[in-house]
């Protein structure tokens, strides 16, 4: 009885799986098709603006490095980190406040959101020339909280923070453990935000197209979406459909045989 129960189950869950995991080899492959080619960078990388609860590092250098420190103390900012305890830490930075400004030492609150990081330094630099603070002081300004959201199916749907802020989409599926099985791999989602009006892109990776797309290149806080693909879909609805009607089959074949066996 046990026996038969067993490889009654045993028939059924491999039935399942295997109804449940097909898909076209073909929809798996990155770039179908694509052959031996080269590809000229041609497209312009804009640089991203700064906007607010931005989290900045300024520093301030110059021949007179004892007069370049009063610059170079930087405010305390509290951020949550992106992780699953999502613990609390301070970061040493200039936060952007949601009017767009900071506080700088001697020069007082700075216009910032809205302006690319070069703009920035521009700005900053000529508020100390101008007030002859400074003789040619050199101006770095580099983002702090510089990251990128990956979800959906990827092997690890995570917030990636990139210290170098450059990141390219491949990347990010990389880092994100790469698509699985069941991604769509020729609809993937970009939402990217650039002066508060939130802008979604579809992604074919299936076509080398790809390389010279403007969105190629990251930028800060864009959200990647991989979808689901039609068999994952399928196979979740059918699985639904189908599950309880065979566990109610195999229920009466074994309520059928034990009766039998009496």
């Amino acid at each position: 009885m046990k026996n038969v129960y067993s490889i009654t189950m045993a028939y059924g869950l491999l039935g399942f799986l295997i109804f449940s995991s097909c898909t076209s080899s073909k929809n798996a492959i990155y770039f179908n098709n694509i052959r031996d080619s080269e590809y000229s960078d041609n497209t312009e990388i804009l640089e991203p603006v700064i906007q607010p609860n931005d989290l900045l590092n300024i520093s301030v250098n110059s021949l007179n490095p004892a007069a370049s420190e009063i610059f170079n103390v930087s405010s305390t900012s509290v951020i949550r980190n992106a992780s699953a305890t999502s613990s609390m830490s301070q970061v040493a930075g200039y936060l952007v406040d949601p009017e767009g400004y900071i506080q700088f030492p001697f020069l007082g609150n700075i216009k910032a959101a809205g302006l690319t990081k070069k703009a920035f330094q521009n700005v900053i630099k000529e508020a100390i020339v101008d007030r002859k603070l400074l003789l040619d002081p050199i101006i770095d300004v580099r983002y702090l909280n510089y990251k990128v959201s990956v979800l959906g199916e990827v092997g690890r749907p995570s917030v990636l923070t990139v210290p170098n802020e450059k990141l390219t989409l491949l990347e990010a599926l990389g880092l994100a453990g790469d698509l699985t099985i069941y991604a769509s791999r020729n609809n993937i989602l970009l939402i990217r935000e650039e002066g508060g009006i939130k802008k979604l892109t579809r992604l074919d990776l299936t076509s080398d197209e790809l390389f010279t797309s403007p969105y190629y290149y990251l930028k800060s806080n864009d959200i990647i979406y991989v979808e689901p693909n039609k068999t994952k879909i399928a196979g979740a609805s059918a699985a639904r459909q189908w599950l309880p009607i065979v566990l109610s089959s195999l229920t009466l074949v074994v309520v059928s045989i034990d009766r039998l066996s009496r």
